[in-house]
């Protein structure tokens, strides 16, 4: 299908990029790959006046480590994420999450920023970047401001990002030493959204019990969002098979989920306890290497 009539517009700034936001709030889109909103215009879901590339902004793309944290920018690809030596090596979780989006087109042309700020409630992302307690740096005409992972995603297709601002980066604390993470999923055979997706963040004390934990549950509901309660109650268990079944339970239980034509609510919410309990085993048995 062909999308309705648009402008395009190429800022060479971040400032001209937010100038251009503020003045049109409500008829201009940010594209970055564009793997989420262009399917939309095509099918005529989505019809900005404006459409405003980021591709010509400097400053938006990379990965480092800087002051006990990943930095990623806002228009590093998915592959990128993936195959980057940095987060391989200090955040493992986040290139295996990124490993598992689309096929290879989607994860050579799709950014880490992009995907965060359309907010799909089947995005595999949020997951992985709420239990990783992540923030989220944006800029716009009042400067810069940082936002918690957990503030981040408001409602479907929503977030806290006001109508002049851009993700520029994605800052994520490297875990300490006894942490292990997980990202487990159960995908849409097609798209490779998932279904239900969780992510498991496990840190240990020194003989063995849950000093920690941090749980992301991607697909289920309108957003994605912690399993908080199931969090508290694994602190100080062994993470015995007991322990992660009633976390499992837990999780389950305080998800809302959503029923379409993919899966009923009640299917969900029995893949959120499943895919609690896989990713938190598997972030358990490496937080032990």
């Amino acid at each position: 299908m062909i999308p309705s009539a648009f402008e395009y517009v190429a800022p060479s700034s971040l400032a001209e990029a937010t100038a251009f936001l503020a003045a049109h709030p409500d008829d201009a889109k940010l594209v970055a790959g564009g793997h989420s909103l262009i399917p939309l215009m095509k099918l005529r879901l989505a019809a900005p006046k404006y459409l405003v590339d980021l591709a010509h902004v400097p400053g938006l793309k990379g990965v480092k480590e800087v002051g006990g944290a990943i930095e990623i920018g806002a228009l590093t690809t998915h592959y990128e994420v993936q195959s980057s030596s940095v987060i391989r090596e200090r955040l493992p979780v986040l290139a295996e999450t990124a490993a598992t989006i689309g096929d290879v087109q989607v994860r050579n042309r799709g950014t880490i920023g992009g995907s965060l700020a359309h907010a799909d409630p089947a995005a595999d992302y949020p997951a992985t970047i709420l239990a990783l307690d992540a923030e989220i740096e944006v800029s716009g005409r009042k400067g810069l401001r940082s936002i918690k992972a957990a503030d981040f995603f408001v409602d479907l297709l929503t977030t806290s990002l006001n109508a002049d601002e851009v993700v520029t980066k994605i800052r994520i604390p490297l875990p300490l030493p006894g942490t292990g993470a997980a990202y487990e999923k159960f995908p849409h055979p097609a798209s490779r959204y998932a279904i239900v997706g969780v992510a498991a963040v496990v840190h240990l004390n020194a003989n063995g019990t849950c000093a920690s934990a941090a749980i992301g549950v991607t697909g289920a509901g309108a957003k994605p969002e912690r399993a908080a309660a199931a969090e508290r109650g694994l602190v100080g268990s062994q993470l015995d098979d007991a322990a992660l079944q009633k976390a499992g339970v837990s999780a389950a239980e305080a998800i809302d989920p959503v029923g379409d034509i993919h899966a009923s609510a009640e299917y969900r919410r029995h893949l959120v306890r499943e895919f609690t309990v896989r990713a938190l085993r598997a972030a358990a048995e490496r937080a032990k290497k």
